[in-house]
């Protein structure tokens, strides 16, 4: 996605200059500072040696495997039988087979697991503890926050010579979110289900940053065309379980294309200024618009006193046990209320009596919850 919106400036910029470089042979040069991690990892495989970056940037490091998750892939995709090193651990044994000196910077975003397999800032600090310990670690001193789930790794490299805690790298104010530095506090007291102190993170940040409630979701997709201005880009978002948004045309199940829905312009069909496709977490994660809408499912409701956890199997909703696959819905939700610049919709449908699978309780609870809040209702 950042490649893609380089070369595509880059390219802009030479055809204003007359330059009639390929947009192909500048998407190369992109690539050569910028790629995949998975591309960068299996380098690592094919080579005994060491990269030939002395530096690396991981963006989204939470989002690294788990050792079942990569013995899995390695098994599957590779043929590598018996894989003992999680996703973290060997990108840091990469990096190590430089003699001289290396750098590696993990940037995380906390409550942002969202796949299944994905190890957390956990493993990396568990791989740097185990088998890395010649290495200096230089750790946010925020990074106990719960929502990072650093865990008891946090707790024992603490103890280590070479770990030094820092408050200057911890990002306080969000990129984000610029025009309201409360948003991420109240999205996750809300995830808590701690009223007061979402309340309270609302009031300081709703004159800044708008947040509105509907039920009616041509009023929420007007409400977003409204607001933006010149190039602000806004879109639809929703769960990637939220399978029964279909009645008002919202399909989790097309694909999404994250370039032609990020980058495309407004006559585009496939973009986001079309209100038409709903990116899911998995398409939004790291990214964001201007203006958001949130598309909000039976998936994850609310009850009275906390939250339920659904995925709807064949003919209706079924309880999620798995607590993983809890706090992976949960951070869908997290993701998918942190990706607006400047404000958002919540739209929660009203339900259809008739309908089991949307039945209006599946629905109302989660309404009420958010009103509670202090969110204003648009009709």
């Amino acid at each position: 996605m950042l490649r893609e919106a380089l070369t595509r400036d880059e390219f802009t910029r030479r055809k204003k200059q007359g330059d009639k470089t390929r947009k192909g042979k500048i998407g190369e040069s992109v690539k050569a500072f910028i790629q995949n991690v998975h591309h960068f990892r299996d380098d690592g495989l094919i080579d005994s040696g060491p990269p030939v970056e002395h530096v690396v940037i991981f963006d989204e490091a939470q989002r690294a495997w788990n050792l079942k998750q990569t013995a899995s892939f390695m098994l599957r995709k590779k043929k590598r039988p018996g894989f003992a090193h999680s996703e973290p651990e060997f990108l840091i044994s990469y990096m190590d087979r430089h003699k001289d000196w290396a750098v590696i910077v993990c940037l995380v975003g906390g409550g942002q697991e969202i796949n299944t397999g994905e190890a957390g800032i956990e493993a990396w600090l568990n791989a740097v503890n185990q088998s890395f310990s010649h290495w200096q670690m230089f750790v946010s001193s925020r990074l106990t926050d719960s929502e990072y789930a650093a865990g008891k790794a946090l707790e024992i490299v603490r103890e280590r010579a070479q770990t030094s805690f820092d408050d200057c790298l911890h990002l306080a104010v969000s990129m984000r979110s610029f025009r309201a530095e409360n948003v991420s506090a109240f999205v996750k007291a809300l995830l808590d289900c701690e009223k007061e102190q979402a309340r309270d993170s609302f009031t300081k940040l709703a004159s800044r940053y708008p947040i509105v409630l509907t039920r009616d979701l041509s009023t929420a997709k007007q409400w977003i065309r409204s607001r933006a201005r010149g190039t602000e880009r806004y879109g639809l978002v929703a769960s990637s379980k939220a399978m029964r948004l279909k009645p008002h045309a919202i399909d989790i199940r097309v694909s999404v294309d994250p370039v032609h829905y990020f980058l495309n312009d407004r006559d585009d069909t496939r973009s986001s200024y079309y209100l038409e496709d709903a990116a899911t977490e998995f398409q939004v994660q790291g990214l964001e618009l201007d203006w958001v809408c949130v598309t909000w499912d039976a998936d994850f409701r609310f009850n009275g006193s906390a939250w339920n956890y659904h995925d709807f199997r064949g003919d209706r909703w079924c309880n999620i046990a798995n607590s993983y696959n809890r706090v992976y819905l949960r951070n869908a939700y997290r993701v998918l209320l942190t990706r607006a610049r400047q404000g958002m919709v919540l739209f929660v449908p009203l339900g259809e009596p008739n309908d089991p699978t949307r039945s209006p309780e599946f629905y109302d609870s989660t309404f009420s919850y958010l009103r509670e809040l202090g969110i204003p209702e648009v009709s």
